[in-house]
């Protein structure tokens, strides 16, 4: 296989799970938890003693997914993975659900691109990590304020997210020393 054709097929994966994170995340949040706050999100816990609404997960997977499908396929398709992301979250959720998802995804996910394409050639865990840990906070309280009116699951957000990130760590330290061994370039 071709360093392009490799590129070419990781990307492809990476955007296909991009992609299906939000509305995986908006279908979670309804459905899945230890606890279900009436007329509100369902619930998991992410630490002792702090509960976050169940999409957290997902969403702290998309932030590093998206920095991965920019490495992959390039900019261009990083930003059309952030809109195919927000847009197919519209199936899955209440509107005001899917508002405020889009809206805190939209804005995160930008804020994350900012943040990660500076840093990306040379430091990628570096530029993965700095960009996911400032987009999952802008998500955070865009999001929970949007959907909820309040900012109460705002650290179980913050920790549900990071715990995803710090998971995706070895992944990506694994993707860039292949990456320089095989001699293969981001896109």
């Amino acid at each position: 296989m071709t360093n392009q054709m490799r590129n070419n097929v990781e990307g492809g994966i990476f955007l296909v799970l991009f992609c299906l994170t939000i509305p995986a995340a908006n279908w979670m949040i309804g459905n899945v938890g230890s606890t279900c706050v009436p007329n509100g999100p369902c619930l998991l816990p992410v630490a002792p003693g702090l509960l976050a609404p169940s999409g957290v997960l997902m969403i702290g997977a998309a932030l590093v997914l998206r920095d991965l499908v920019q490495r992959r396929l390039g900019i261009e398709y990083g930003i059309a993975a952030i809109v195919a992301g927000a847009a197919l979250s519209a199936g899955f959720a209440p509107r005001s659900l899917v508002i405020a998802s889009a809206a805190a995804f939209l804005l995160s996910e930008l804020v994350d691109f900012v943040v990660y394409t500076p840093l990306a050639r040379r430091r990628l865990v570096l530029a993965v990590v700095a960009s996911s840990m400032v987009g999952l906070v802008v998500d955070s309280l865009v999001f929970l304020w949007l959907a909820f009116g309040s900012l109460d699951f705002l650290a179980g957000q913050i920790v549900g997210k990071t715990w995803m990130v710090l998971l995706a760590i070895p992944l990506v330290a694994y993707l860039r020393r292949r990456d320089l061994k095989l001699g293969l370039s981001p896109a």
